[in-house]
């Protein structure tokens, strides 16, 4: 047989597999989808970047300016001048408490309406712009899990699992005559799913704080001071002592993660930041002593802006008990200069919801808390809040418990995840076209925002309405 005769079959072979090779890279490269013509807001700046092209490649922002292009064949969304923002970032929020109020998700709602309406908010949630969420307690990692397996659509989720706090305290969800939690085990319907831990001395904490570690949570969350809708405690009882604040911080360190605290009460608030809380929820009581702690802890707060509306006491969470809304009337005449300092002292804020309910009314509450928290701070400095700060505080869960770990949220950056908002005009100048609604209770129900036009987690689109 010749030579050449053996070679040619050979050769033949050898150039198919090469060309199936190239095929199978192409095929395998990622895809990519190229933003044309918009302004960016990045999350950190005050000006809009005007006229620039942002090129997504898989889950992550390639390139971003006036010569950036896409590959041959990709997705190409002309901008026409929109704002291009990142995704809404919601520092403390609550899906799986989603009945009216705490008193009726212990006593009218069993596990399976709880999971299914928990995905039912969050699936609202992303479609108004939400595009990750770190939850404040009452759930583990199930619908992390179960959004980020592409079985249900939602934002990406930071669970705190169950609310840790002691007897009575604002993580108390027991009835008036249900036995001791600490003295009986878990008595309550919400002890028992594992929705609140009740928690009294420094062991039980750290068991509690390892139980929610061991159920996927990415930070901790406890309740450091009383509460306006739970039944049995003050807003002014600082619920746990140093001695205590330091094991559930002694936990989260070995986790390289963080605690969260529920604190109203300067005391409460001083107490958690000098004992190594990273971020402080509600924070009413800020003034220039927390600001100064805050800057030497390089802490953090979220804070929920519905607190200071004349309107606080219609929410269902707070009207159903006599009790909550004597607490809520209260607590608001002691809040009257948390503005002002914020104003004056310029904390790391970010946005927080904090809604107990279902997507009408948590929408509606959301959208009135944007309006009026760029009302009190200005929309550049609550845009942050919604966005770069929030993105910032979900990363303190550390490099082992991220589930996202390979960029960053909450920014237009490169290298940064691609969860996207393309909105009709300028939201620093108008809140609205990101929801911002002066309305409250009086707000007609919603679905999604008109203004939104493009919704992008993880570089895929959720919503084109161009």
């Amino acid at each position: 047989m010749k030579l050449k005769t053996i070679l040619k079959p050979l050769v033949a072979a050898g150039l198919f597999a090469a060309a199936s090779s190239l095929v199978m890279a192409a095929d395998a490269a990622p895809k990519q989808i190229l933003f044309k013509n918009v302004n960016v807001f990045d999350g950190t700046s005050a000006e809009l970047k005007k006229g620039v092209n942002v090129l997504v490649e898989g889950n992550l922002i390639k390139a971003i300016g006036r010569d950036a292009k896409a590959a041959d064949g990709s997705q190409l969304i002309e901008g026409e001048g929109r704002t291009l923002m990142p995704g809404l970032i919601e520092g403390h929020g609550h899906l799986q408490m989603n009945g009216d109020s705490l008193a009726d998700i212990e006593n009218n709602r069993n596990w399976e309406e709880l999971a299914i309406r928990s995905s039912v908010n969050a699936k609202a949630a992303l479609m108004s712009g939400f595009t990750t969420w770190r939850d404040a307690g009452g759930m583990g990692a199930g619908l992390r899990k179960t959004i980020d397996a592409g079985l249900v659509e939602g934002p990406r989720i930071y669970p705190s699992g169950g609310f840790i706090g002691p007897t009575g305290s604002h993580a108390d969800f027991r009835n008036f005559t249900t036995p001791n939690e600490t003295m009986n085990g878990p008595q309550s319907a919400g002890g028992r799913l594992g929705m609140t831990l009740t928690a009294d001395g420094v062991d039980a904490i750290k068991a509690a704080g390892r139980q929610n570690f061991m159920q996927g949570a990415t930070q901790i969350k406890i309740m450091s001071s009383g509460g306006v809708a739970s039944q049995f405690d003050p807003w002014q009882l600082d619920a746990y002592s140093e001695e205590e604040i330091r094991a559930a911080v002694e936990v989260a360190d070995a986790y390289g993660s963080y605690v969260m605290s529920h604190a109203y009460s300067k005391k409460s608030i001083m107490r958690c930041l000098e004992n190594g809380v990273k971020t402080i929820e509600h924070g009413f009581m800020f003034d220039k002593d927390v600001a100064k702690m805050m800057k030497k802890k390089g802490a953090y707060m979220t804070t929920n802006m519905q607190a200071f509306s004349p309107l606080l006491s219609q929410v269902a969470a707070i009207s159903a008990s006599k009790a909550s809304s004597r607490k809520a009337n209260s607590a608001q005449k002691a809040f009257k200069d948390y503005v002002a300092n914020v104003n004056k002292y310029k904390p790391k804020l970010g946005f927080q919801g904090d809604c107990i309910g279902l997507p009408e009314s948590c929408q509606k509450q959301n959208d009135h808390q944007i309006y009026l928290g760029a009302k009190f701070f200005g929309n550049h400095y609550y845009l942050k809040a919604l966005t770069s700060v929030n993105g910032e505080i979900v990363k303190l869960s550390g490099a082992t418990l991220d589930p996202y770990p390979d960029g960053k949220l909450g920014v237009i950056q490169v290298g940064a995840y691609a969860d996207i908002l393309l909105v009709d005009g300028n939201p620093l100048k108008d809140i609205t076209v990101i929801g911002g609604n002066e309305k409250w209770f009086e707000a007609p129900a919603r679905k999604g925002i008109k203004t939104m036009r493009v919704i992008m987690k993880d570089g895929v689109i959720y919503k084109n309405t161009l």
